[in-house]
Order: C-alpha cells, then sequence, then structure tokens
C-alpha cells in the first residue's frame, strides 16, 4: 500500500511541475503578445491623432475655399447673379 501511495505521490508531484512549467510558459507567451498588443495600441493612438490634426486642417473654411478655388475653379456669385425668392 505503501508503494501504490508513493506512486501516486510520485505522478502528482511530476503533474504539479509539468503543471508549475507550462504555466510559466504560458504566462511568457502572454506577456509578449501583450507587449505587442500595447505596442501596436499607442502607435494607433499616434496616427489617429495624426488624423484628427490633419481632419482639422482640412476642414478649416479657408482651406475649403482654396480647395474649391484652386482645384474647381469655383467663385463666388456676383450680386446680380444672386435671386431671393420670398414664401
Amino acid at each position: 500500500m505503501s508503494r501504490l501511495l508513493l506512486v501516486v505521490l510520485l505522478l502528482a508531484t511530476i503533474a504539479s511541475a509539468i503543471g508549475v512549467v507550462y504555466s510559466r510558459h504560458r504566462h511568457r507567451q502572454l506577456f509578449v503578445e501583450l507587449t505587442r498588443l500595447e505596442h501596436a495600441r499607442d502607435e494607433l493612438n499616434i496616427e489617429f491623432g495624426r488624423l484628427q490634426l490633419e481632419q482639422a486642417t482640412l476642414a478649416q473654411a479657408t482651406r475649403v475655399d482654396q480647395e474649391a478655388r484652386g482645384r474647381l475653379g469655383m467663385k463666388f456669385p456676383e450680386a446680380a447673379d444672386i435671386v431671393v425668392v420670398r414664401p
């Protein structure tokens, strides 16, 4: 009976040791993945800030006016060309 108990305890000890090794390995894998994801998040936050700045620049009325005049050849109508319609 003591031999059986000894074998069971030995197997339990080996299984526990394997479990500890696996847990540490998995912890390292997850830590590396977390670090990679945090780096990607930081890069995306920087890109988001750049896009917000670009959007603010492009949305300015003077910028829109410049693009309309320069690229599209648009201009404001003359006073004589404006017709006011009353209800």
